[in-house]
């Protein structure tokens, strides 16, 4: 038998994705424990590309394949999906489709790498970022694909932007003719609930384009059929799903035996993505959210801020979760080079933490305990909440269980049509 040099270097740079789906495709017929830290599991979950690399490519076949990703599209040997797709004889891969900090993760918080070759394997990256309809679909179009394919790890919360790539992905593939198939990674925090208020249209973003719960508890299969048949279903998509195998709505990332990579420059561990759904509301304050540190997210405070609000946040005894008084000066960001007082998150129990109840218990404290607090100007904490009932609610006085009680009834609604979806057990 003879072997090209293509399929050498394909038969190398596989080698992680198949040793990953040498077991059958289903289920794992033993439940390791939990990880007890990051890296923490037995290897048994393999991701939609894994099985999707099993399997040959066969979902591929004969197509002209474009995909969407970035540094997170990694095999379970931390290879990148298109340094490997991309010399296999199986798969034709003609173009990357890069979104917020780009393709090979170059760029901050709200940046992109814009339009170029990548030097490591000469294919055409197009820029998706902040393009949507016709505009992206214009992209897809002058690519040349057949397929648009999605892989990126999400971090569970309603604005991480990468979830409102897949939906845009998805309505510009329609728009454009092209099949689109969504490989799944595990949702780092769980799928075990929704939480915390769900957006009012009214209020649509990139950081929330239609009506979800600000933390989901859905993998990325799950929100593109959603979405689809939810708020696509005029011009649907021809979606096609590769789902994991040996995953469980219960499990954390660490339960799951995959390398971590950081999905954005500030979310450095499964630790940030655990509170992020709820603290990153302070990006609507003007408080730090710990962008700078090595803790963002994690580290909130600003300049005037002592110990009382520790205190306060102590006082509530919110379940699985403590507060440390805390100094930091950021490098970057909010109070660049200055030190600020405030708190550090310290989850406890993750197992009873509700990290949207947390945020909005931290924002209601540190109104009552530092005079300095105060919204950003643009009511950029009302495109974050989806509505302006939790800032309203605060600014009159509202405590934690009267503003999470305002959004019962849209939240059940929510997890009525969120159960449809589900995939996993």
């Amino acid at each position: 038998m003879s072997l090209s040099r293509r399929g050498l270097l394909a038969a190398g740079g596989a080698v992680g994705a198949l040793a990953a789906t040498a077991a059958s495709a289903g289920p794992a017929a033993a439940v390791p424990q939990h990880g007890k830290g990051h890296g923490g599991g037995h290897g048994r979950v393999r991701t939609g590309f894994d099985r999707l690399a099993a399997d040959g490519y066969a979902a591929l076949k004969g197509q002209r394949v474009g995909i969407v990703t970035n540094p997170t599209g990694i095999t379970s040997d931390v290879r990148h999906i298109v340094d490997v797709m991309h010399p296999d004889e199986r798969v034709n891969l003609i173009a990357v489709f890069g979104p917020e900090h780009g393709f090979r993760g170059t760029a901050q918080a709200g940046g992109s790498e814009g339009r170029y070759d990548d030097p490591a394997t000469g294919l055409p990256v197009y820029d998706t970022y902040l393009k949507s309809g016709q505009a992206l679909a214009d992209v897809f179009t002058a690519s040349g694909v057949d397929t648009i394919v999605f892989d990126i790890q999400d971090a569970g919360a309603r604005f991480y932007t990468y979830i409102w790539t897949l939906y845009d992905c998805l309505e510009a593939a329609a728009l454009a003719g092209k099949k689109f198939v969504v490989l799944d990674r595990p949702n780092p925090v769980t799928g075990r609930a929704a939480l915390g208020p769900v957006l009012d249209p009214a209020f649509g973003t990139f950081v929330g384009r239609r009506e979800i719960s600000q933390a989901h508890g859905m993998t990325v299969t799950e929100l593109a059929l959603l979405f689809n048949s939810e708020f696509l279903a005029e011009r649907p998509a021809e979606l096609e799903i590769v789902k994991m195998s040996g995953w469980s709505r219960s499990d954390f990332f660490d339960d799951t035996g995959l390398p971590w990579v950081p999905p954005s420059p500030n979310m450095p561990t499964p630790d940030t993505a655990l509170v992020y759904s709820g603290t990153c509301l302070f990006e609507g304050t003007n408080l730090s959210e710990g962008r700078g540190t090595t803790r963002p997210f994690e580290l909130l405070g600003a300049e005037g801020v002592d110990h009382t609000w520790a205190a306060a946040a102590n006082a509530l005894e919110l379940p699985g979760v403590a507060f440390r008084e805390a100094y930091f000066a950021p490098t970057f960001s909010k109070f660049q080079g200055r030190t600020v007082g405030g708190v550090q998150v310290h989850v406890l129990d993750r197992q009873v933490f509700d990290p949207v109840r947390t945020g909005i218990a931290l924002l209601v404290t540190a109104k009552q305990s530092w005079s300095g607090f105060a919204w950003r100007p643009d009511n950029w904490i009302d495109k974050l909440t989806g509505n302006t009932r939790v800032r309203t609610m605060i600014d009159a006085g509202a405590d934690t269980d009267e503003v999470v009680g305002a959004w019962a009834a849209d939240l059940a609604a929510f997890r009525a049509v969120r159960k449809r979806y589900l995939q996993y057990r």
